[in-house]
């Protein structure tokens, strides 16, 4: 398949297309496993998860199976999910507490360091046979940023500090909202959509669908007294944050539990929220806690994790299942020292929007499927990704977070690895300005 024809990126005719065999192929599917999410570093878990020492939890990630758990050391470790001996689970539980993992099929055992340290009937080996060349082994590059951990299956992949690039200031944003930092709530919600996973991408940041898709909740708030103005008469914006990452930010109507009080929130939390915000800006000055309080976002971190925070906050991610089916997992993060009052609050928020039963996701997840079948009509080769392409300072109701990580996306399928920072559509047309002539 030639990948280049994928994309039509015309930055001085302000057009940009998207060839729709991007979602109906099996063939980009496979490329996209190799080159994408073989290569780039991927969201595991947060340290929060494992607070205690013999801590686990097992994921999926890019097709591998894995387990993180915190040491008796402290530090925390993650391993394949797979005995050195003839490739059983070791973990056969999402979660839970153990010194020991002991695989069920022949009992070699590993301690929380990965180490084996027993097998059954071991003279039944020969004498080279050596217990430390059998350790569980762990994948070529883990690393963490402010309590998120990443895998990266890419032995000559860049740091994640590199790879992270200006994303870590709006995740900097939703860490330090909160003195005893943040972890995640146990639980999470998981359901899958017989939709593309790029969809699910354009559409956890897409704020130009808001409106249309999801006024059933626009009139719940309503009815509760928020005032919503126009999309189009509020704050918000688009940023292309290098690597892939993109972000939109916008005016909280909604409010914010930390720390912008609404009336969805109900009055006996009005007095409590409102001290959390002078707080924040005792500790942050008024132009951070602007930021932290005031306004919200949805964050990607390329290809597949969302950070959504707003009036619940939210770690998003999803993997494909297929060219036409996605699994999507999602869990709740809230400030370390929440009292249960405003932790109720927050996860209310979280369900009522964005549960699997809330009144965004249903709404989501059938636009999505709608969109997967209306790709049937393979007549229609292209999807149009250019609004806003013409504008300097793109809001979040334009597209340039949307042309952000198809770009980067296109990059990856193409072997042209990584790109740069900054708003590319932007530069262009600063470049073609014209230059005062020089009176001398």
């Amino acid at each position: 398949m030639a990948t280049q024809s994928l994309i039509i990126d015309d930055i001085q005719g302000d057009a940009f297309r998207v060839h729709r065999s991007a979602m109906t192929s099996p063939e980009v599917l496979q490329m996209e496993r190799k080159r994408v999410f073989d290569r780039c570093w991927l969201y595991l878990g947060h340290e929060s998860e494992v607070p205690n020492a013999g801590d686990y939890r097992r994921r999926k990630v890019g097709g591998r199976p894995l387990f993180f758990v915190r040491s008796g050391d402290g530090k925390i470790r993650v391993f394949y999910n797979t005995c050195r001996h003839r490739g059983a689970l070791i973990c056969r539980h999402d979660q839970g507490n153990g010194e020991i993992f002991q695989c069920f099929y022949h009992a070699w055992t590993f301690n929380s360091r990965g180490d084996l340290i027993g097998v059954p009937d071991e003279e039944g080996y020969a004498q080279g046979f050596d217990k430390s060349d059998l350790g569980l082994l762990s994948p070529p590059h883990v690393d963490s940023y402010r309590g998120f951990i990443f895998v990266c299956y890419d032995p000559n992949a860049m740091s994640l500090p590199s790879y992270l690039a200006g994303a870590t200031e709006f995740i900097d944003l939703v860490v330090d909202q909160s003195e005893a930092g943040m972890r995640v709530v146990p639980g999470s919600n998981r359901y899958s959509i017989k939709a593309n996973w790029k969809l699910l991408v354009e559409n956890s940041f897409d704020n130009y669908h808001v409106a249309p898709t999801h006024k059933t909740y626009i009139d719940y708030q309503t009815s509760l007294g928020v005032e919503i103005l126009p999309q189009s008469e509020r704050w918000s914006a688009a940023y292309s944050l290098g690597n892939g990452h993109a972000v939109m930010e916008f005016a909280a109507t909604a409010g914010r539990p930390t720390a912008r009080w609404s009336p969805l929130f109900g009055e006996d939390t009005k007095e409590e929220i409102t001290a959390l915000r002078a707080r924040l800006v005792e500790r942050h000055g008024e132009e951070r806690t602007v930021r932290m309080a005031d306004r919200s976002r949805n964050l990607l971190i390329f290809p597949n994790l969302y950070i959504i925070d707003v009036a619940g906050l939210t770690l998003r991610t999803f993997w494909p299942v297929a060219h036409d089916e996605i699994e999507i997992q999602a869990w709740e993060m809230v400030p370390g020292d929440e009292d249960s009052r405003l932790l109720r609050t927050r996860l209310d928020s979280f369900l009522t929007f964005l549960g699997p039963g809330g009144f965004a996701t249903p709404d989501d997840s059938e636009a999505l499927e709608t969109c997967q079948a209306g790709f049937g009509a393979s007549e229609i080769e292209w999807s149009d990704v250019s609004r806003g392409m013409h504008i300097e300072e793109p809001q979040s109701i334009h597209e340039l977070q949307l042309r952000t990580f198809w770009r980067q996306w296109h990059a990856h399928l193409q072997n042209e690895g990584w790109l740069s920072a900054g708003n590319p559509e932007a530069a262009a047309r600063r470049a073609s300005e014209p230059v005062a002539a020089d009176d001398d």
